[in-house]
């Protein structure tokens, strides 16, 4: 197995939907990730009771698993938060694996390119485009505008 070959600190997952309406999930996880010690993967818990209730730290830890992808890594939770109406086992399992996701880009285990899947992730120097820009959507403007051109249709 691979293990986490750099520490990567300070990775947050903010999972926000619908919130406080029906059906909404909230869920918010900070961690540290460093390389792997004798016993391979390892999640241990900092985060206050108050912060991270008890009861959402196994959906926390299985999202971490399914994120590390085999990776091995000693993992520390060291914030969370919570909305109650809307905190939910989906949501911190979304924010652990999308943490997890996360510190595998930022150690260069995943490619750069992944990180633009992650929309919950947050990592000390990770790169986020301008608002607005989005080389994906750039890339399809600019083919519907040569479809146009090629039709003969009109470009305002």
């Amino acid at each position: 197995m691979t293990g986490l070959p750099v520490p990567v600190r300070g990775v947050s997952a903010r999972v926000v939907e619908n919130k406080g309406g029906c059906g909404g999930h909230y869920a918010y996880v900070v961690a540290d990730f460093e390389p792997p010690g004798p016993g391979g993967t390892e999640i241990l818990n900092l985060a206050r009771e108050d912060r991270l209730p008890a009861e959402f730290l196994g959906a926390v830890r299985d999202g971490i698993e399914l994120g590390l992808d085999g990776v091995e890594a000693a993992v520390l939770i060291t914030d969370g938060g919570f909305y109650l109406p809307d905190a939910r086992d989906i949501g911190y399992r979304t924010a652990g694996a999308q943490a997890a996701r996360g510190a595998l880009v930022a150690a260069g285990l995943r490619p750069e390119e992944e990180a633009d899947a992650l929309r919950w992730a947050s990592w000390p120097g990770r790169r986020r485009p301008w608002p607005g820009d989005n080389p994906r959507a750039a890339a399809l403007a600019e083919q519907v505008l040569e479809s146009r051109r090629r039709s003969g249709v009109s470009i305002f």
